[in-house]
């Protein structure tokens, strides 16, 4: 891990005053659209508990709170994070009615209010004055059309709704009611491509769920190059090929020799002039990039979706990377767990990549067995850091303190800020630097 990426990320525009405590970085969870692609990420925020004491006293110590929340948001990281995205943000009352809310960009974040506090006067007087300032709202996990409810519609431009939660006969006449109002409806804890399905049918508009990492033997994903040709090739990749080995398996691949030129002549992975042969290519790009260009190859989707739309080469990309450097900052790591981080993270979710059962899938790669046990139990540290960044990709803080724990002396605070980091290299694309993002995969 470089020194830049230990460091926390700077801050733009009025997020110049530094927290006092370290900043809190958020976990990113993706939402996407009708047709699979990325269109938005909530950003799950880590509530800093505040002293009670004298009103004066407690009104300075939330706003002290609500700007150190807020610092996190205007961290470069983060905003690459979105990848021109907007982010989800559930604010609590005392950060809704905190001066630092005039931190967050309008145009950057949708705040979400739950329709389970309070809604008196002096809260829809505060939306008032907000929505004037163009900040928009989304009511967060609505369950009961009730006073509550339809005090908060008029000031907000979407809807947050558990299908499950809520019983098919009102969801039906819910959703239709609310499209016809112009609402947005974003379903959440889609979590199967059944479930996904049925929100679809009721006229939701965005989705929020791991449905699209799910292994369904109906839902198996395309890929741009025939999947066996690349299992192959990953195969031979692990065997340390020679380059006349690795450029007769290439040869059979058109669709993978154009990737590999392309990727050899950007930037400073060009050898000084064109790559103009697949030797040369080869020679340029190095076999560990070529594995790991061919890794994430397995996720791309077939109807040339760009990568920063793509919510599954998002997430293995994310959790790839995080693994990687977070085995670097272990106490106790051997070369084999380092070695073996990004392989775990990337194959995560390869059983959503081929429709058969992840232990199907894992065989046909032949993955080392510590790899296997990360992957399928979550033994050992590698199984320890994926638990940890599942975590993250949940919000839930507590589980991600138990993995910290046993990682220590990593703490929780440093592994949200590496995911972010993780998930800043997956969001950027076209990029040249060996620590920079992903490239785009177009045929």
């Amino acid at each position: 891990m470089t020194d830049e990426a230990q460091r926390p990320a700077g801050a733009e525009g009025r997020f110049d005053a530094a927290p006092a405590r370290p900043v809190q970085y958020p976990a990113r969870a993706p939402i996407v659209d009708a047709d699979g692609l990325l269109r938005g990420f909530e950003l799950h925020l880590r509530e800093v508990p505040v002293a009670e004491g004298d009103e004066p006293d407690a009104k300075r110590a939330a706003d002290a709170a609500a700007a150190q929340l807020l610092a996190a948001l205007g961290a470069s990281d983060v905003r690459t994070a979105l990848s021109g995205h907007p982010g989800y943000l559930n604010v609590s009352r005392p950060l809704l009615f905190s001066d630092a809310i005039a931190r967050l960009a309008p145009d950057r974040f949708y705040l979400e209010i739950s329709p389970q506090q309070p809604v008196d006067a002096d809260l829809i007087a505060r939306l008032v004055t907000l929505h004037a300032k163009r900040y928009r709202f989304v009511i967060d996990d609505m369950r009961q059309p009730d006073e509550a409810f339809a005090k908060l519609l008029p000031y907000v431009q979407a809807i947050k709704i558990d299908p499950a939660r809520v019983a098919p006969e009102l969801l039906q006449r819910l959703t239709a009611a609310l499209k016809s109002a112009g609402k947005l409806l974003i379903a959440l804890n889609i979590e199967t491509h059944e479930a996904f399905e049925q929100a679809k049918a009721l006229q939701f508009d965005l989705f929020q769920g791991y449905f699209f990492a799910r292994g369904s033997k109906h839902s198996a994903r395309r890929v741009n190059a025939p999947r066996q040709a690349l299992l192959n090739l990953l195969r031979l990749l692990s065997s340390d090929p020679s380059v006349a080995q690795l450029e007769a398996e290439l040869k059979l691949n058109p669709v993978l020799v154009m990737h590999l030129m392309r990727l050899a002549n950007s930037g400073e992975m060009s050898i000084g002039r064109k790559v103009a042969t697949l030797r040369d290519a080869i020679n340029a790009t190095g076999t560990n990039r070529i594995a790991r260009w061919t890794q994430l190859l397995l996720y791309a989707d077939g109807r040339k979706v760009r990568l920063e739309e793509d919510p599954l080469v998002q997430l293995a990309a994310t959790r790839a990377r995080f693994m990687e450097l977070g085995a670097m900052r272990l106490s106790h790591a051997n070369r084999k767990i380092v070695d073996g981080a990004f392989l775990t993270g990337v194959f995560s979710l390869v059983d959503a990549v081929f429709g058969d059962t992840m232990e199907n899938t894992l065989d046909a790669l032949t993955l080392a067995t510590h790899i296997r046990a990360a992957i399928l139990r979550r033994e050992g540290q590698l199984g320890t850091l994926l638990h940890a960044m599942e975590a993250l990709e949940r919000g839930d803080w507590e589980a991600l303190d138990a993995a910290s724990a046993a990682l220590a002396p990593l703490t929780s605070g440093e592994l949200a800020q590496i995911a972010i980091t993780a998930a800043a290299w997956a969001s950027t694309a076209d990029q040249s630097k060996d620590n920079a993002g992903l490239e785009r995969f177009e045929e």
